[in-house]
C-alpha cells in the first residue's frame, strides 16, 4: 500500500475543506467506506473530495454531517468550495465542471452549437461575444480560457472519459466563423476522433422528425456515483439526477444516435467540411 499523501489545507478553499473532512472522519474512527455507507457515493469519490480534487455534492455533505455529527458544517461550507471552483463559468454550470473530470462516459447533443469541450478558442470567443455583447475584453478572455481548460481532460490518458457527441449537419452548413477558422474548428474535431479521444456522429440535416428536436443534453455516467444529465438554455442550465428522468433522457439520446450517420461516415463528412472551408468551398 502506498504512503498516504498529506493535504495542504492552505493551498485552496477545496483543499482546506477536504483536510477538515479527513480530520473529522479520522477523529470519528471511520474509514472512507464506512463514512459513505448509506449514501449513493463510493469511497473513491469521498477520497477525491478530501484531497480537494472534487466538489462535495449537497446530498453527500448532508449525509456526512449526519454521520459525523458536525451540525451542518460541511453542507454550509459547500458554497465556499463551489465559488472557488467556478471562476469563468456560470453558477448553474458548477456541478458539470466537477462531473466532467470524473465521468466514465460523456454523451452530448447540442443542435445549434459545437459543444464546449470540442470548441477551438476562436469558436469559443465568437460564442461568448455573441451571448455577452457588453462584456469587457478581460471578461470574455476569462470565459474563453475557462472553456479551453475543460478540454484538457482529453489529454490525460488514464482519466479521459469515453466522449460521444452527436452534431447537427446544420453546423457545417451554417458556419459562424470565417472559412480559415471554421477549417481549424472542424479539423480539431477530426483530429480528436483520429486520436481515439472522441466519437462524433453527424445527424443529417434532412433526417426529418427525430426524438430530440427540443433541447440539449449531456449524459454523464460515473464509476462511483449515480448518472447525471445536464440541459442548458440561453442563460440557465439544469443538472438532473432523478433516476426516472435520467432514464428518459438516456432513451431519447439512444434513439437520436440511431438516426445519426455511423461514426466513420460522420468523420469523413467532418474532414470534408474542414477541407472545403480550408479552400473556401461551401455547399449551397
Amino acid at each position: 500500500m502506498g504512503q498516504r499523501k498529506d493535504i495542504d489545507g492552505s493551498a485552496s478553499v477545496p483543499t482546506f475543506y477536504g483536510k477538515e473532512l479527513r480530520w473529522k472522519r479520522e477523529e470519528a474512527g471511520l474509514t472512507l467506506t464506512q463514512l459513505v455507507e448509506g449514501s449513493f457515493y463510493g469511497p473513491s469519490h469521498l477520497s477525491e473530495i478530501e484531497r480537494g480534487e472534487r466538489r462535495m455534492p449537497a446530498e453527500l455533505a448532508s449525509h456526512v454531517d449526519r454521520v459525523l455529527g458536525t451540525d451542518g458544517f460541511f453542507q454550509r461550507r459547500c458554497e465556499d468550495v463551489r465559488n472557488a471552483r467556478r471562476r469563468g463559468h456560470a453558477r448553474y454550470f458548477e456541478r458539470v465542471l466537477e462531473a466532467e473530470k470524473h465521468a466514465e462516459s460523456i454523451e452530448e447533443w447540442c443542435p445549434t452549437l459545437i459543444p464546449g469541450l470540442l470548441q477551438t478558442d476562436a469558436y469559443a470567443r465568437a460564442v461568448v461575444r455573441a451571448t455577452h455583447p457588453l462584456a469587457r475584453d478581460e471578461e470574455v478572455e476569462e470565459k474563453v480560457s475557462a472553456r479551453m481548460a475543460r478540454a484538457q481532460l482529453f489529454d490525460v490518458d488514464h482519466r479521459s472519459p469515453v466522449y460521444w457527441a452527436i452534431l447537427s449537419e446544420s453546423l457545417i452548413r451554417q458556419p459562424i466563423l470565417p472559412p480559415g477558422q471554421m477549417a481549424e474548428q472542424w479539423g480539431h474535431i477530426a483530429a480528436l476522433a483520429r486520436r481515439r479521444r472522441i466519437v462524433p456522429q453527424v445527424l443529417p440535416w434532412n433526417c426529418g422528425a427525430h426524438p430530440f428536436m427540443l433541447g440539449t443534453a449531456k449524459v454523464m455516467a460515473f464509476p462511483d456515483a449515480p448518472p447525471l444529465v445536464y440541459t442548458e438554455a440561453l442563460h440557465s442550465g439544469d443538472t438532473i439526477d432523478d433516476p426516472a428522468l435520467v432514464k428518459e433522457y438516456r432513451r431519447s439520446y439512444d434513439l437520436l444516435r440511431a438516426a445519426a450517420l455511423p461514426p466513420e461516415a460522420s468523420l469523413a463528412l467532418i474532414e470534408r467540411a474542414a477541407e472545403d472551408h480550408r479552400h473556401g468551398k461551401q455547399d449551397d
